[in-house]
């Protein structure tokens, strides 16, 4: 039976029950209930002016993050908390720590921008409050916080000294309690269907629920953080047709270690994948994280859902590919049964935007192998993965490069290259690889393997780059690859990006582009 969209905004519960489900949380802030202080900027995702704080809880405790309004459907919010840039304001009339910084530091011009700004820093001074770190922030993790939010009038210096300034302030605590409780109160212990105008939307609750439903809907839209789907609306003007939600599915959310891997549940967000990952492989694919979308997009977007999208300039699927990630596929079977089949991930993506998934299944997990470990016996993988873009935040990749190697000694024993932004898919490079394998890593080595890169790939040119420009630097990042990982005196990435930035990489080779690699 369908049910009405319940969730907490206001300091009480509101009830939805006519609205599209495809109709954007922004849409119905400022059109239904006429709460007009979150922006419309782009409707994309990009600029951060409609950015909204959404609570929801995690093991019983109310969880807090930023998001884009503009791209989440309304039917998301159901059992969450929403505030927006109207819930600053005390009760008695006094400014938030938040918006008085932002008034002494002169951190609004034309003030467009300014609710969201003012709603990223919020989301930062609550996180900081929980976790009780003092004053003043680190310009990184301000520059993190503020990365989905746009200025169009230069006042970035302003807005970052506010976010200095905010913590200096009387603090105003945040009460937590109130909201743990309603959203207690509105949780649903079965799924939620709702109906309008025809259209449905279920929320699962379990992975045995949402195969079923896969099974019984199988032209429904999978939807998990809705950082892709939402443009479909937004921009392409698409109708979904019945939409079937992850968010709810909270065993798709685990990340856990086992037999030598982590496995990563398909609806973990992607912050929540990148920091497990991190903990092992920070050095590789830590400024890949911070440069992956901003973090209204990372606080949404789900690992998963980024895999299924299979975008050939997605910025996982390299790396993962190049680490050897396998894929979890599931879905119920003829009789109704839960059946799991998994695959090397390079070999889930058949052509542009062609995937191995059959009508019933859905992505559940990603499996990626953790970093050998200390063996003692010479035998070592190294790794790392490059973005080449036109700006550090937020941006698509022109090309994202990811090589792994297994060396014994000195010499290759295994060769894994993958790249995102030369090919209709994420693709490995088969004939570069095997320039490599059992050669010694030297510079005639990987001098052969930079000549194979061409044979490997064809790349386009488009907006974000020449066919000239994508090869090119693709082979030079191979070099830089070397370089960092060369048996005899290896650079490190300070040293290069030095080098880099005077027009050389410390052999004598010229850099046609650093790329904030």
């Amino acid at each position: 039976m369908p049910e009405p969209i319940r969730f907490y905004f206001r300091n009480a519960i509101q009830s939805v029950a006519d609205s599209a489900p495809t109709r954007t949380v922004l849409q119905h802030l400022r059109e239904d209930v006429q709460q007009c202080g979150t922006k419309e900027g782009c409707a994309e995702g990009d600029c951060g002016a409609c950015t909204v704080v959404i609570g929801e809880l995690q093991d019983g405790q109310l969880h807090l993050k930023a998001v884009n309004s503009c791209i989440q459907f309304l039917p998301t919010l159901d059992g969450k908390a929403l505030f927006t840039i109207e819930d600053l304001q005390q009760a008695d009339g006094a400014l938030h720590p938040v918006q008085q910084a932002l008034l002494e530091c002169h951190g609004s011009q034309c003030g467009f921008c300014t609710p969201g700004f003012a709603m990223s820093l919020w989301s930062l001074y609550l996180e900081q409050e929980q976790a009780g770190s003092p004053a003043p922030l680190a310009r990184k993790t301000i520059d993190n916080a503020l990365s989905g939010n746009l200025c169009r009038c230069t006042g970035y210096r302003p807005i970052i000294e506010a976010a200095q300034r905010m913590g200096q302030l009387p603090p105003v605590a945040f009460a937590r309690e109130p909201v743990e409780a309603a959203l207690h109160a509105i949780q649903r212990e079965t799924s939620f269907e709702y109906e309008a105008g025809g259209r449905h939307f279920f929320a699962p609750r379990s992975v045995a629920q949402l195969a079923q439903l896969r099974r019984t809907h199988p032209q429904a839209t999978l939807l998990a953080g809705s950082t892709d789907i939402g443009l479909w609306v937004t921009k392409q003007l698409r109708e979904l047709g019945d939409i079937i939600y992850l968010g709810r599915v909270d065993a798709l959310k685990q990340v856990a270690e086992r037999d030598g891997q982590l496995e990563i549940g398909a609806g973990a967000t992607l912050n929540d994948a990148y920091r497990a990952l991190c903990r092992h492989y920070q050095l590789e694919l830590g400024e890949l994280w911070q440069r992956f979308a901003s973090q209204p997009i990372r606080n949404a977007g789900t690992l998963g859902g980024n895999l299924a999208n299979g975008s050939p300039i997605g910025d996982s699927m390299p790396w993962l590919i190049a680490l050897g990630a396998q894929i979890v596929l599931s879905g119920a079977d003829d009789s109704g049964q839960l059946a799991e089949r998994t695959l090397a991930l390079e070999d889930f993506y058949l052509g542009y935007q062609k995937k191995d998934l059959a009508p019933h299944e859905f992505v559940a997990a990603v499996r990626v192998p953790l970093p050998l470990a200390e063996s003692g016996n010479g035998v070592r993988r190294v790794f790392r993965t490059y973005k080449l873009a036109k700006r550090f935040d937020q941006d698509i990749s022109a090309v994202c490069a990811a090589f792994c190697l297994t060396l014994d000694g000195g010499h290759i024993r295994e060769a894994r290259i993958a790249f995102g932004g030369m090919a209709a898919t994420p693709q490995r490079a088969r004939r570069a690889e095997a320039k490599l394998q059992g050669q010694s890593w030297s510079e005639a080595t990987l001098q052969a393997a930079m000549a194979a890169l061409a044979d490997d790939y064809a790349p386009l040119s488009d907006m974000r780059a020449s066919s000239i420009y994508r090869m090119t630097t693709a082979q030079n990042l191979l070099r830089r690859f070397w370089l960092e990982t060369r048996p005899d005196a290896p650079l490190t990435r300070d040293q290069l990006n030095v080098f880099a930035a005077s027009g050389a990489d410390g052999a004598g080779h010229a850099v046609l582009e650093r790329g904030h690699g």
